[in-house]
């Protein structure tokens, strides 16, 4: 059930472009899959008249907490870094569709690129607790991409790409040399568009089932504005209703 609600800021870590926060509501939290994302309001922004999506990083039911790792890319998400501890930040939530659970027994790899690597974290949480220990591939453009990665390295086996080569192997994450060692049942991806349609052209080769979490220009988070459309084999649907996770059959990539 969806809830329009304040929550408050309580805890702030700063990544340099990049900003963790906690906040925490009154009430309980609804329940929240993984690749669910929230529309939050962006107060002080003469710019910002609308809602910014921003994908969940991390749940906290017992506390009644929610947690986002935000890059600044524009202003609204400027506003939200530059939030102070006790600020109140209004939000909807859950919306979209999340990734399908894998069940226990399956091998299965989530592939995160950027600021990308974001939302895999509640993943793979969700995924140890049904007793799913996933690979983790997560890729930046040098080791200052790559936020908070011991944590990930806790929920299951982590391997690392950068680009300049400052961390883990030099290249793309469709580069690392773990898809030659090792062979997966289901493989999650998010990240920037050109390296999804790249991982999920590479799954395709290997008859991979496969899921990517697309990040189209969203408004309402509804799917009433159409501005976060995509063409898929059933046609135009919006992301944000339909999605924000697709199987790569569907999409006509």
């Amino acid at each position: 059930m969806k809830q329009i609600a304040d929550f408050k800021l309580v805890e702030k870590q700063d990544f340099g472009r990049s900003v963790m926060l906690r906040l925490h509501a009154q009430q309980p939290l609804p329940e929240i899959l993984p690749g669910q994302f929230v529309q939050v309001r962006v107060d002080g922004s003469p710019t910002t008249y609308l809602r910014r999506p921003i994908s969940i990083h991390d749940v906290d039911f017992k506390q009644n907490e929610i947690t986002f790792l935000v890059q600044q890319v524009g202003e609204g998400t400027r506003h939200l870094a530059v939030a102070k501890i006790g600020d109140t930040i209004n939000m909807v939530l859950p919306l979209g569709n999340g990734f399908s659970l894998s069940e226990k027994g399956e091998r299965c790899l989530l592939v995160g690129g950027g600021i990308g690597i974001a939302p895999l974290f509640y993943f793979a949480k969700v995924l140890n607790e049904r007793g799913v220990r996933p690979t983790l591939l997560l890729g930046g453009k040098t080791e200052s991409d790559l936020l908070r990665l011991a944590d990930y390295q806790k929920l299951g086996e982590t391997f690392v790409t950068t680009e300049d080569g400052s961390l883990g192997e030099k290249g793309f994450v469709t580069q690392h040399s773990v898809w030659q060692k090792q062979q997966f049942d289901k493989i999650y991806v998010c990240g920037p568009k050109p390296m999804m349609k790249a991982v999920a052209k590479l799954a395709a080769e290997k008859n991979v089932w496969c899921e990517v979490s697309l990040e189209n220009l969203m408004a309402c988070g509804l799917g009433a504005c159409l501005c976060c459309v995509e063409d898929t084999v059933d046609g135009n649907v919006c992301v944000c209703k339909e999605g924000p996770v697709f199987n790569t059959r569907r999409l006509k990539w």
